[in-house]
């Protein structure tokens, strides 16, 4: 397995989990929902990219894109470290690794 393989599905997880603990805590619907689908996205295109699928790795970026912009709105609005940089973190990396894997192809 490869490292683009690898953290795209850590962050597939990470979504999920932070779904559930967003419901968990706040009793977020929204979060619970939002965090189930990205996540079960990213699994499911990690193991896209994994057989060579690339429109995995480009619903990859879309997903990323929209995770990492997401976050970065409430990062600037009330700046807390978890789960928003995380999240940024997590969507930066995964463009990066998804942009390299594509331009490889």
């Amino acid at each position: 397995m490869n490292a683009t393989v690898f953290v795209i599905f850590l962050f597939g997880v990470f979504s999920l989990v932070g779904g559930l603990i967003g419901y968990i805590k706040a009793d977020s619907m929204p979060s619970l929902i939002a965090g189930s689908i990205s996540g079960v996205i990213l699994l499911f295109c990690s193991y896209g990219i994994l057989k060579g699928n690339q429109l995995a790795a480009i619903v990859t970026l879309v997903v990323a894109l929209l995770l990492g912009g997401r976050f970065l709105l409430t990062i600037i609005k009330n700046f807390k470290l978890m789960p928003d940089f995380l999240m940024i973190l997590f969507s930066l990396l995964t463009i990066i690794l998804v942009i390299q894997h594509l331009l490889k192809k």
